[in-house]
């Protein structure tokens, strides 16, 4: 199954997500570098910088964060979420984690 999930998450591969975990990990992994480019651009280059409303004004934007497939991101309906719901749960993760990301 985990085998499965991360081969659904390219899209590459054209397989259908059929389970809560292909679902996700197709719509996590971008929101990823959706979340580090925003950490990015802010003078501070952390995590602690970045809030949902700046992501949900990013997002809308294509020229930023380009590899951030946005219809990934927003493949994040198939679990039941809204995008701004899926963001702030991504961020809140990742802020979690900051140290070990180094932002």
């Amino acid at each position: 199954e985990l085998i499965y999930a991360v081969k659904v998450h390219n899209c590459a591969h054209g397989l259908p997500r059929n389970s809560l975990m292909d679902k996700a990990l197709y719509a996590t992994d971008p929101v990823t570098g959706l979340i580090v480019a925003g950490a990015l651009i802010r003078p501070e280059k952390s995590l602690a910088a970045v809030d949902v409303p700046f992501l949900m004004n990013r997002f809308g934007e294509k020229s930023f964060a380009r590899g951030a497939n946005r219809e990934q991101i927003a493949a994040c309906s198939e679990l039941g979420l809204e995008l701004e719901e899926f963001l702030e749960i991504s961020l809140k993760a990742m802020q979690g984690a900051a140290k070990e990301l180094g932002l």
